[in-house]
C-alpha cells in the first residue's frame, strides 16, 4: 500500500489568525502547518485551487478540488486529507463522496478554533484544530477506500455527516466509521471524472429548498404558482416526519406544471435522520403528482446527488428517468 498522504488546505477557521479572526495567507500558513505535522507519516502539503471561507464555497469550488485530487491520483497518491471550513464541510464531503466514490481514500476535516495563535507564530493554546487533523491523519491509512468526515475524535461516512452545533467542539453527527466498515459493500456509486464542461455548467444549477411550515394549503398553492414564472432546476420540499405533506388537487396540478417547465420536485424531510416512509395513505399523491423522493442519507448528500445527476444528464426528464438508478455511472 502506498502510504503517501496528500494534505490539501482550502481555508476556514483552521487557518485564521488575529482578532477578529481573518484568514492567514496560505503562503504563510502552509509552512507553519508543515512544522506541526507528525514526522512518522509521509505527508505532502498542497493548496487547494480555491481557498475560501466555506460559507462562500459552491459546487464549482468542490469540483475543482475533485479535479485536483484526481490529478494527484495520477501521481500515485491514494490517500487524502482536506482541511476545510466547517460551515459547508458536510456539503463538501458529500460532493466528494458522490464524485470520487471508492477510487481513493479522503478524510475531510476542519476546526471550530484556529490552529495558530493570534500573531500566527505559534500553535494556539486552546484549539481543536490539531486534534481533528491528527484524527484524520491517523485514520486515512486505515479506513476502507471512500470519503469520510473527521471531527472531535470521530470519523463519519461523508454522505451521512451533518453539522449539529454552531460552536461546540462535538459539532458533527453521522454514521461512524465502524458502521461504514460493516456495511461498506452496499455503496454502489461510481467515480466521475470532472471535466471543463462540468466546471462551466455547475454554476448555473439553481436549487430552491423549502422547509415546509404549518400554513394553509391555499398559501402553499399560491407560493408554488409564483415559481412558475421563473422555476428553478430543482425544488426540494422538506416535509414533516417520514415525508408527510398534506396537499389538494390544485397543489398536485402545480407540481405537474413545474415538472412540465423543467423543474424537478423532490420530496425530502426536515427531520435530519431516518428514511422517508411511503406507507401512509397521504403519500398516494406522490405517485399522482409524479414527483421524486429523496433516497439519500442527508440533506448534503441530496445536494450532491442533484449536482451529479444535473451534470450527467441534460434534461429534467432524464433526471427523472435516472433518479433511482442503483449505479449512477457517468454516461458515455
Amino acid at each position: 500500500m502506498n502510504k503517501k498522504i496528500a494534505l490539501i488546505y482550502m481555508g476556514g477557521t483552521f487557518g485564521c489568525i488575529g482578532e477578529p479572526l481573518a484568514p492567514m495567507p496560505e503562503t504563510a500558513f502552509i509552512p507553519q502547518l508543515k512544522r506541526v505535522l507528525p514526522s512518522h507519516l509521509q505527508i505532502e502539503c498542497f493548496k487547494a485551487p480555491a481557498i475560501l471561507d466555506s460559507s462562500a464555497c459552491t459546487a464549482q469550488v468542490w469540483l475543482k478540488l475533485i479535479q485536483q485530487i484526481q490529478s494527484l491520483q495520477q501521481q500515485a497518491f491514494e490517500h487524502f486529507v482536506v482541511i476545510h471550513g466547517t460551515d459547508t464541510l458536510s456539503y463538501a464531503a458529500a460532493v466528494l463522496s458522490r464524485f470520487l466514490a471508492d477510487s481513493c481514500t479522503v478524510i475531510m476535516t476542519g476546526s471550530q478554533y484556529p490552529l495558530l495563535s493570534i500573531d500566527g507564530n505559534d500553535t494556539r493554546e486552546f484549539s481543536d484544530a490539531m486534534d481533528n487533523l491528527n484524527t484524520a491523519l491517523e485514520h486515512v491509512l486505515k479506513v476502507p477506500s471512500g470519503v469520510y468526515l473527521s471531527f472531535y475524535h470521530q470519523v463519519f461516512h461523508a454522505n451521512s455527516a451533518l453539522k449539529v452545533h454552531s460552536t461546540a467542539l462535538d459539532a458533527f453527527h453521522g454514521k461512524k466509521v465502524e458502521a461504514v466498515q460493516q456495511n461498506h459493500s452496499h455503496v454502489q456509486n461510481q467515480a466521475y471524472a470532472v471535466s471543463l464542461a462540468d466546471l462551466e455548467k455547475a454554476p448555473h444549477l439553481n436549487i430552491l429548498n423549502w422547509m415546509i411550515l404549518p400554513i394553509e394549503q391555499q398559501l402553499l398553492e399560491n407560493n408554488l404558482a409564483t415559481l412558475l414564472h421563473q422555476p428553478p432546476h430543482v425544488l426540494i420540499l422538506q416535509a414533516f416526519g417520514v415525508g408527510n405533506l398534506a396537499v389538494n388537487s390544485n397543489i398536485i396540478q402545480q407540481f405537474k406544471k413545474l415538472k412540465e417547465c423543467g423543474c424537478a420536485v423532490i420530496l425530502s424531510s426536515q427531520v435530519p435522520f431516518g428514511d422517508l416512509d411511503q406507507r401512509y395513505a397521504v403519500s398516494q399523491w406522490i405517485q399522482d403528482a409524479n414527483i421524486l423522493c429523496s433516497d439519500t442519507q442527508s440533506q448534503a448528500d441530496l445536494y450532491a446527488k442533484i449536482l451529479k445527476i444535473y451534470l450527467q444528464y441534460p434534461s429534467s426528464a432524464q433526471w427523472h428517468d435516472h433518479w433511482y438508478d442503483h449505479f449512477d455511472n457517468q454516461p458515455e
